[in-house]
Protein backbone atom coordinates (compact mmCIF):
# COMPACT_ATOMS: atom_id res chain seq x y z
CA UNK A 1 0.00 0.00 0.00
CA UNK A 2 1.12 3.40 -0.94
CA UNK A 3 0.15 6.89 -0.32
CA UNK A 4 2.07 10.03 -2.35
CA UNK A 5 2.21 13.56 -0.78
CA UNK A 6 3.17 16.91 -1.56
CA UNK A 7 4.53 19.39 0.49
CA UNK A 8 3.78 22.66 -0.29
CA UNK A 9 5.34 26.00 1.44
CA UNK A 10 5.62 29.28 -1.01
CA UNK A 11 9.16 27.58 -3.27
CA UNK A 12 9.41 24.73 -1.34
CA UNK A 13 7.60 21.24 -3.34
CA UNK A 14 9.04 18.22 -0.81
CA UNK A 15 7.35 15.25 -2.54
CA UNK A 16 7.38 12.00 -0.32
CA UNK A 17 5.94 8.55 -1.58
CA UNK A 18 4.04 6.78 1.78
CA UNK A 19 4.45 3.10 2.17
CA UNK A 20 3.64 0.72 4.69
CA UNK A 21 5.88 -1.29 5.54
CA UNK A 22 5.12 -3.17 8.72
CA UNK A 23 2.07 -4.38 9.77
CA UNK A 24 2.97 -6.62 12.72
CA UNK A 25 4.40 -4.08 15.36
CA UNK A 26 3.47 -3.33 18.90
CA UNK A 27 3.47 -0.43 21.14
CA UNK A 28 1.07 1.15 23.37
CA UNK A 29 1.54 4.83 25.31
CA UNK A 30 4.95 4.69 26.30
CA UNK A 31 6.81 7.41 24.02
CA UNK A 32 10.54 7.32 24.06
CA UNK A 33 11.88 5.28 20.73
CA UNK A 34 9.47 2.38 20.42
CA UNK A 35 11.94 1.69 17.53
CA UNK A 36 15.28 2.56 16.07
CA UNK A 37 16.81 3.00 12.74
CA UNK A 38 20.89 2.68 11.60
CA UNK A 39 23.02 1.72 9.18
CA UNK A 40 25.08 -1.11 10.56
CA UNK A 41 28.94 -1.72 10.38
CA UNK A 42 28.46 -3.48 7.39
CA UNK A 43 26.24 -0.78 5.37
CA UNK A 44 22.73 -1.92 5.77
CA UNK A 45 20.08 -0.07 7.00
CA UNK A 46 18.44 -1.47 10.06
CA UNK A 47 14.52 -1.02 11.16
CA UNK A 48 14.78 -2.44 15.31
CA UNK A 49 10.86 -2.98 16.69
CA UNK A 50 8.63 -4.98 18.56
CA UNK A 51 5.25 -6.42 18.54
CA UNK A 52 2.93 -8.28 20.74
CA UNK A 53 4.97 -11.32 21.61
CA UNK A 54 7.61 -9.35 22.77
CA UNK A 55 10.21 -10.48 20.02
CA UNK A 56 13.05 -8.32 18.89
CA UNK A 57 12.85 -8.01 14.89
CA UNK A 58 15.47 -6.55 12.69
CA UNK A 59 13.95 -5.63 9.48
CA UNK A 60 16.63 -4.81 6.20
CA UNK A 61 15.03 -1.50 5.06
CA UNK A 62 17.00 -2.02 1.53
CA UNK A 63 15.76 -5.43 0.71
CA UNK A 64 12.66 -5.12 2.96
CA UNK A 65 12.85 -7.98 4.41
CA UNK A 66 13.04 -9.46 8.02
CA UNK A 67 16.88 -10.52 9.01
CA UNK A 68 16.03 -11.94 12.46
CA UNK A 69 13.88 -12.56 15.00
CA UNK A 70 14.58 -12.54 18.77
CA UNK A 71 11.54 -14.53 20.26
CA UNK A 72 10.55 -13.83 24.21
CA UNK A 73 13.30 -11.46 24.43
CA UNK A 74 11.37 -9.44 27.79
CA UNK A 75 9.05 -10.93 30.06
CA UNK A 76 7.08 -7.83 29.86
CA UNK A 77 6.46 -5.70 26.27
CA UNK A 78 9.92 -3.39 25.30
CA UNK A 79 8.74 -0.03 25.36
CA UNK A 80 12.51 1.36 23.88
CA UNK A 81 15.29 0.48 21.77
CA UNK A 82 18.68 2.66 21.59
CA UNK A 83 21.48 2.11 19.19
CA UNK A 84 25.58 1.99 19.44
CA UNK A 85 27.75 1.19 16.89
CA UNK A 86 30.61 -0.59 19.11
CA UNK A 87 33.81 0.46 16.91
CA UNK A 88 36.32 -1.15 19.26
CA UNK A 89 34.81 -4.66 18.79
CA UNK A 90 33.11 -3.75 15.55
CA UNK A 91 29.74 -5.25 16.42
CA UNK A 92 25.89 -3.37 16.47
CA UNK A 93 24.57 -3.03 19.51
CA UNK A 94 21.14 -2.20 20.84
CA UNK A 95 19.26 -1.74 24.03
CA UNK A 96 16.16 -2.87 24.61
CA UNK A 97 14.04 -1.61 27.60
CA UNK A 98 10.86 -3.23 29.30
CA UNK A 99 9.06 -0.46 31.48
CA UNK A 100 6.70 -2.72 33.77
CA UNK A 101 9.78 -4.86 34.45
CA UNK A 102 12.30 -2.12 35.33
CA UNK A 103 14.73 -4.66 32.85
CA UNK A 104 17.66 -3.56 30.26
CA UNK A 105 19.01 -5.94 27.85
CA UNK A 106 22.22 -5.56 25.54
CA UNK A 107 22.03 -6.93 22.14
CA UNK A 108 24.86 -7.80 19.73
CA UNK A 109 21.61 -7.20 17.37
CA UNK A 110 23.53 -9.29 14.46
CA UNK A 111 24.19 -12.86 15.85
CA UNK A 112 20.98 -12.14 17.96
CA UNK A 113 23.07 -12.71 21.52
CA UNK A 114 22.37 -10.80 25.21
CA UNK A 115 25.25 -9.46 26.46
CA UNK A 116 23.78 -7.79 29.63
CA UNK A 117 20.62 -7.92 31.45
CA UNK A 118 19.96 -5.51 33.87
CA UNK A 119 16.89 -6.29 36.65
CA UNK A 120 15.35 -3.81 38.22
CA UNK A 121 17.74 -0.49 37.93
CA UNK A 122 15.74 1.33 40.05
CA UNK A 123 14.36 -0.11 43.32
CA UNK A 124 10.73 1.65 42.60
CA UNK A 125 9.21 3.55 39.68
CA UNK A 126 10.04 2.71 35.92
CA UNK A 127 12.40 2.68 33.49
CA UNK A 128 11.11 4.98 30.82
CA UNK A 129 14.66 5.68 28.89
CA UNK A 130 18.01 4.83 28.34
CA UNK A 131 20.68 5.70 25.60
CA UNK A 132 24.35 4.91 24.82
CA UNK A 133 27.33 7.39 25.27
CA UNK A 134 30.77 7.38 23.70
CA UNK A 135 34.03 8.75 25.62
CA UNK A 136 37.25 8.29 24.64
CA UNK A 137 36.67 4.63 23.06
CA UNK A 138 34.36 3.61 25.78
CA UNK A 139 30.83 2.92 25.69
CA UNK A 140 28.29 4.09 28.60
CA UNK A 141 24.84 3.26 28.97
CA UNK A 142 23.03 6.12 30.71
CA UNK A 143 19.82 5.29 32.23
CA UNK A 144 16.94 7.42 33.79
CA UNK A 145 13.56 6.36 36.41
CA UNK A 146 10.14 7.94 36.36
CA UNK A 147 7.80 7.63 39.02
CA UNK A 148 4.95 9.76 40.44
CA UNK A 149 5.44 9.69 44.17
CA UNK A 150 9.57 8.84 44.14
CA UNK A 151 12.06 8.87 41.40
CA UNK A 152 15.63 7.93 41.25
CA UNK A 153 19.18 9.65 39.89
CA UNK A 154 20.09 8.86 36.52
CA UNK A 155 22.55 6.41 36.58
CA UNK A 156 25.78 5.40 34.42
CA UNK A 157 26.96 1.56 33.71
CA UNK A 158 29.59 0.41 31.80
CA UNK A 159 28.49 -2.31 29.17
CA UNK A 160 29.54 -5.33 31.95
CA UNK A 161 26.79 -3.96 33.62
CA UNK A 162 28.58 -2.06 36.46
CA UNK A 163 27.50 0.97 38.10
CA UNK A 164 30.38 3.77 37.71
CA UNK A 165 28.46 7.01 39.21
CA UNK A 166 25.36 8.88 38.85
CA UNK A 167 24.28 12.51 37.84
CA UNK A 168 23.99 14.93 40.66
CA UNK A 169 20.58 16.27 41.43
CA UNK A 170 19.06 14.26 39.12
CA UNK A 171 16.45 13.02 40.71
CA UNK A 172 13.68 13.88 38.65
CA UNK A 173 10.76 12.17 36.81
CA UNK A 174 12.32 11.89 33.74
CA UNK A 175 10.93 10.70 30.70
CA UNK A 176 13.40 10.92 28.14
CA UNK A 177 17.29 10.72 28.38
CA UNK A 178 20.27 11.24 25.56
CA UNK A 179 23.40 12.15 24.87
CA UNK A 180 24.65 15.41 23.13
CA UNK A 181 28.25 15.84 21.75
CA UNK A 182 29.54 18.67 21.17
CA UNK A 183 32.63 18.22 18.31
CA UNK A 184 33.87 22.26 18.63
CA UNK A 185 34.17 22.12 22.31
CA UNK A 186 35.07 18.26 22.68
CA UNK A 187 32.16 18.01 25.51
CA UNK A 188 29.33 15.75 26.43
CA UNK A 189 25.89 16.53 27.50
CA UNK A 190 23.26 14.31 28.63
CA UNK A 191 19.51 15.81 27.92
CA UNK A 192 16.94 15.05 29.79
CA UNK A 193 12.68 15.80 29.30
CA UNK A 194 11.05 15.65 32.59
CA UNK A 195 8.44 16.24 34.51
CA UNK A 196 7.85 20.51 34.38
CA UNK A 197 11.35 21.01 32.51
CA UNK A 198 14.07 19.74 30.07
CA UNK A 199 17.83 19.82 31.72
CA UNK A 200 21.00 19.35 30.30
CA UNK A 201 24.08 17.69 32.52
CA UNK A 202 27.91 18.56 31.80
CA UNK A 203 29.28 14.57 31.72
CA UNK A 204 32.63 15.50 32.99
CA UNK A 205 31.65 16.88 35.92
CA UNK A 206 28.46 14.86 36.30
CA UNK A 207 26.35 18.56 37.15
CA UNK A 208 23.75 20.43 35.79
CA UNK A 209 24.43 22.84 32.85
CA UNK A 210 21.50 24.39 32.24
CA UNK A 211 17.40 23.88 33.60
CA UNK A 212 15.29 25.19 30.67
CA UNK A 213 11.95 25.63 32.58
CA UNK A 214 9.28 27.95 31.49
CA UNK A 215 7.94 30.22 34.33
CA UNK A 216 4.61 30.42 32.26
CA UNK A 217 3.24 27.50 31.85
CA UNK A 218 1.48 24.68 33.60
CA UNK A 219 3.10 21.45 34.52
CA UNK A 220 3.46 19.36 31.81
CA UNK A 221 5.68 15.81 30.06
CA UNK A 222 8.49 16.67 27.97
CA UNK A 223 8.46 13.37 25.61
CA UNK A 224 11.33 14.18 23.00
CA UNK A 225 13.95 16.75 22.83
CA UNK A 226 16.31 17.50 19.74
CA UNK A 227 19.56 19.29 19.04
CA UNK A 228 20.25 21.89 16.14
CA UNK A 229 23.34 23.82 15.43
CA UNK A 230 23.02 26.67 13.64
CA UNK A 231 25.89 29.00 12.02
CA UNK A 232 25.43 31.32 14.88
CA UNK A 233 24.06 29.12 17.80
CA UNK A 234 22.95 25.77 19.12
CA UNK A 235 19.28 25.29 19.92
CA UNK A 236 17.36 22.96 21.86
CA UNK A 237 14.50 22.11 20.38
CA UNK A 238 12.00 20.14 23.13
CA UNK A 239 8.21 18.50 22.61
CA UNK A 240 5.61 18.83 25.64
CA UNK A 241 2.09 17.55 26.38
CA UNK A 242 1.10 21.25 26.61
CA UNK A 243 0.63 21.26 22.99
CA UNK A 244 3.82 23.66 22.80
CA UNK A 245 7.54 22.95 20.77
CA UNK A 246 10.02 25.27 22.40
CA UNK A 247 13.03 26.51 21.19
CA UNK A 248 15.47 27.01 23.55
CA UNK A 249 19.31 28.59 23.47
CA UNK A 250 20.83 25.39 24.20
CA UNK A 251 24.19 26.83 26.01
CA UNK A 252 22.55 30.33 27.46
CA UNK A 253 19.38 28.36 28.22
CA UNK A 254 17.20 31.12 26.97
CA UNK A 255 13.62 30.55 25.56
CA UNK A 256 13.88 31.76 21.97
CA UNK A 257 10.28 30.59 20.67
CA UNK A 258 7.50 29.28 21.24
CA UNK A 259 4.75 27.32 18.58
CA UNK A 260 1.51 26.43 19.60
CA UNK A 261 -0.41 23.05 18.21
CA UNK A 262 -2.81 22.48 21.30
CA UNK A 263 -2.46 18.49 21.05
CA UNK A 264 -0.24 16.48 23.39
CA UNK A 265 3.28 16.30 21.65
CA UNK A 266 5.34 13.41 21.39
CA UNK A 267 7.95 12.37 18.75
CA UNK A 268 10.25 15.01 16.45
CA UNK A 269 12.36 15.14 14.15
CA UNK A 270 14.40 17.81 11.86
CA UNK A 271 13.81 17.82 7.82
CA UNK A 272 16.87 19.69 6.10
CA UNK A 273 17.38 21.76 9.41
CA UNK A 274 14.31 24.27 7.70
CA UNK A 275 11.16 22.16 8.88
CA UNK A 276 10.16 20.12 12.05
CA UNK A 277 8.14 17.27 12.00
CA UNK A 278 5.85 16.61 14.95
CA UNK A 279 3.74 14.24 16.00
CA UNK A 280 0.35 14.50 18.30
CA UNK A 281 -2.06 12.83 19.98
CA UNK A 282 -5.06 12.32 17.89
CA UNK A 283 -3.74 14.59 15.15
CA UNK A 284 -1.52 13.87 11.88
CA UNK A 285 1.45 14.67 12.05
CA UNK A 286 2.29 18.24 11.75
CA UNK A 287 4.77 19.96 9.86
CA UNK A 288 6.80 23.08 11.44
CA UNK A 289 8.59 25.87 9.31
CA UNK A 290 11.47 26.95 11.66
CA UNK A 291 11.90 30.32 9.84
CA UNK A 292 8.13 31.29 9.73
CA UNK A 293 7.36 29.63 13.47
CA UNK A 294 3.88 28.35 12.07
CA UNK A 295 2.32 24.71 11.33
CA UNK A 296 2.36 24.73 7.49
CA UNK A 297 0.50 21.10 6.47
CA UNK A 298 -0.85 18.16 8.10
CA UNK A 299 0.99 14.59 6.71
CA UNK A 300 -1.67 12.38 6.57
CA UNK A 301 -0.44 8.86 6.99
CA UNK A 302 -2.60 6.06 7.64
CA UNK A 303 -3.85 6.70 11.34
CA UNK A 304 -4.15 9.74 13.76
CA UNK A 305 -1.97 10.10 16.89
CA UNK A 306 1.31 8.85 15.44
CA UNK A 307 4.20 8.94 18.47
CA UNK A 308 7.74 8.57 16.91
CA UNK A 309 9.10 10.18 13.83
CA UNK A 310 12.69 9.49 12.36
CA UNK A 311 14.75 10.55 9.56
CA UNK A 312 17.87 8.23 7.80
CA UNK A 313 19.51 8.44 4.86
CA UNK A 314 18.63 5.27 2.60
CA UNK A 315 21.21 6.27 -0.13
CA UNK A 316 23.33 8.58 -0.78
CA UNK A 317 21.03 11.10 -2.12
CA UNK A 318 17.76 9.48 -0.52
CA UNK A 319 16.25 10.62 3.12
CA UNK A 320 13.38 9.08 4.28
CA UNK A 321 11.23 9.34 7.30
CA UNK A 322 10.24 6.58 9.62
CA UNK A 323 6.70 6.60 11.92
CA UNK A 324 4.70 4.54 14.21
CA UNK A 325 1.14 5.33 15.88
CA UNK A 326 -0.14 4.87 19.18
CA UNK A 327 -2.02 1.15 19.41
CA UNK A 328 -0.66 0.69 15.47
CA UNK A 329 0.46 -2.42 13.43
CA UNK A 330 1.72 -0.65 11.20
CA UNK A 331 5.42 1.35 10.88
CA UNK A 332 5.41 4.07 7.68
CA UNK A 333 8.00 4.86 5.39
CA UNK A 334 7.75 8.16 3.47
CA UNK A 335 10.17 8.36 1.13
CA UNK A 336 11.11 11.40 -0.63
CA UNK A 337 11.01 12.00 -4.47
CA UNK A 338 12.92 15.29 -4.86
Amino acid sequence: MNNKMIIKDNNSNIQFLINEIINDSYTDIWLDNTFCVFKSINDLIYLIYTNENNSIISYNLITNKKINEIKNSHNEYITNFRYCLDINNKRDLIISISADDNNLKLWDIKNCICLLNLIKINEKGSLYSACFLRKKNKNYIITSNASINYSEPIKIFDLNGNKLGELNNSNDETYFIDAYYCNIASQIYIITGNFGFVKSYDFNTKEIFHKYYDQNKIQFNHYSIIISNKENRTELIESCEDGIVRIWDFYLGLLLNKINIMKSLYGICLWNDEYLLVCCYDEPIQLINLNKLAVIKDIEGYNKSELNIKKIMLSQNRECLISQGFGDRKIKLYLSKN
